[in-house]
């Protein structure tokens, strides 16, 4: 089991951070309970641009409640 970096939340989605076999890379699980998102970003781009990557989570989440 991969290491976990930090887990917390961003409304109702569930976002954990873990490591990968790659050290420049984490892996980016976000889960509201009706929707999966599972995706790997760059150490620099977590460590960076971590305000932007949640605001990308949330527009993506709230989308898929739009689009229904």
């Amino acid at each position: 089991m991969s290491k976990e970096i930090e887990s917390y939340k961003l409304g109702r989605v569930q976002v954990r951070i873990t490591e990968t076999d790659d050290p420049d890379k984490f892996r980016v699980d976000c889960n509201d309970g009706t929707y999966h998102s599972e995706f790997t970003v760059r150490r620099y781009e977590y460590e960076n641009y971590k305000r932007h990557m949640n605001q990308k989570i949330t527009l993506a989440y709230n989308k898929q409640y739009d689009e229904e």
